[in-house]
């Protein structure tokens, strides 16, 4: 399976690519079906079903009303965040739900909606969907939702092979091993290299400007982070602390300058802490592989930008270049999805694709490179993912804040050596999928474990 740079960073909403983004996804998708089987107009009653860790922590990451705002048909990377509430509510009182934004069924939240104890096979992020008419079922399907925003139907799950592309990669790699000698053989950086495969989808000028949108919707969720104070939504009563840290690292005459190491690092903090509180509380994201993990890559970047006065548009669509070289590497060896192998996958990725990244515009070698995401995953291996609530805050917005400040210092290690290191990344990507194989499900976002448990002994 050829996987895009634009596949790993994708615009979104917050708070959960696997259980926000996917799932309305997944809905929009179904709706569209129906649309195409001309089976919308006969269509009464749609049933929502949501297993596995979509349940159980569901509510916390708003997979119910994403999934009610798929089958309105709304997108993702398209939908007004601030139009979800009112929405919803107005659905709640009337009960009636506009299927595609256009045929009117009734829809009742407690009975069309079910979260279910149970599992299904092949992912624990699983939902189906069922759409009746008058005499009975009309069509149904099942989606798994595996991280990321990447959501796969239950065909492709049971057969366990991804869908043939027709796009033919110059430089495909599986491995890290077969990315370096790739490099080495024909005389390329990481980021070059991937810019070459990137061409097999489009335009040398589609992809910069891309990458530029990307960022540019990056930029405009840390403003909008900083912008917002108050309480998060969700019944934790999490305050917001981003904007408050800026106004201090702002002040005149506080020792934070942007000349001491300390204070460059308090950027960082600030970077990811604001992208993370803007995903809690649903506004638009880029999953950086995910929405979980979506603070740690522009706060890198973001710290590069500001502390280099050399750094220009170059360095942005090189950095997540090279980053989603790590990213496709995690994808197609382990997972990026929480509910799968725990934060490992998300946080964990995420820090090594930013390390990648960072290292890449630094002028890193291919080996140097690999050492560096090979540093920032192996110091993340079994995380778990135990949000307390069922809600992307606690422990999640300060772990991104960490796990940047980390991908820099695995940066700023690997460009002291020559590339050679004890253990390889490949190695870390396999202990990173069999851990998470080990970790007990309670451990990988249902809530049922961990400090999601632990919380309430106080």
């Amino acid at each position: 399976m050829a996987i895009s740079v634009f596949d790993l960073f994708k615009v979104g909403i917050g708070p959960s690519s696997s259980h926000t983004v996917g799932p309305m996804r997944a809905a929009a998708t179904f709706v569209q079906a129906l649309i195409d089987q001309q089976l919308l107009d006969e269509t009464r009653r749609v049933e929502v079903r949501l297993y596995g860790s979509l349940s159980a922590t569901g509510v916390g990451h708003a997979t119910d009303r994403a999934c009610v705002m798929g089958l309105m048909g709304e997108w993702p990377d398209s939908i007004d965040p601030t139009s979800i509430g009112p929405r919803i509510q107005q659905l709640r009182e009337s009960g009636q739900l506009l299927l595609a934004g256009r045929t009117p069924i009734a829809f009742n939240w407690q009975h069309d909606l079910l979260l279910l104890d149970e599992s299904l096979p092949y992912h624990p992020n699983a939902m189906s969907l069922h759409a009746y008419g008058e005499n009975g079922l009309l069509s149904e399907q099942t989606y798994y939702s595996v991280g990321g925003g990447f959501i796969i139907e239950a065909a492709e799950a049971e057969s366990g092979i991804a869908p043939t592309s027709e796009v033919q990669l110059p430089y495909d790699f599986s491995s890290a091993v077969e990315l370096l000698a790739l490099c080495n053989k024909h005389g390329l950086r990481v980021s070059e290299l991937m810019m070459a495969n990137e061409r097999a989808w489009r335009s040398d000028a589609e992809i910069r400007s891309g990458l530029l949108h990307i960022w540019s919707v990056m930029r405009e969720c840390v403003e909008q982070g900083l912008r917002h104070e108050g309480i998060l939504p969700g019944g934790l009563d999490v305050p917001r602390r981003a904007a408050k840290l800026h106004r201090s690292l702002l002040e005149i005459g506080k020792p934070n300058v942007i000349t001491s190491t300390l204070s460059a690092m308090e950027w960082v903090n600030l970077f990811a802490l604001a992208v993370n509180e803007e995903n809690a509380a649903g506004g638009r994201m880029v999953t950086a592989p995910t929405n979980g993990a979506a603070g740690i890559i522009p706060a890198v970047l973001h710290y590069y930008m500001k502390f280099n006065p050399d750094a220009s548009d170059d360095d942005v669509v090189n950095f997540f270049l090279a980053a989603a070289a790590v990213g496709i590497l995690c994808k197609k060896n382990a997972s990026i999805s929480g509910a799968e192998v725990g934060c490992q996958g998300e946080v964990g990725s995420a820090c090594a694709m930013a390390a990648a990244g960072l290292a890449d515009i630094l002028g890193a070698s291919p080996e140097q490179l690999e050492n560096a995401a090979e540093i920032g995953l192996e110091h993340n291996l079994g995380l778990t993912c135990d949000p307390v609530g069922g809600l992307v805050q606690v422990p999640c917005i300060e772990r991104n804040a960490i796990a940047a400040v980390k991908a820099i210092n695995a940066t700023q290690m690997a460009l002291r050596g020559d590339g050679k290191h004890f253990i390889s990344l490949d190695r870390v990507i396999r202990t990173m999928r069999d851990t998470g194989a080990d970790m007990h499900d309670k451990y990988k976002e249902t809530s049922r474990g961990g400090l999601a448990v632990s919380w309430v002994e106080c």
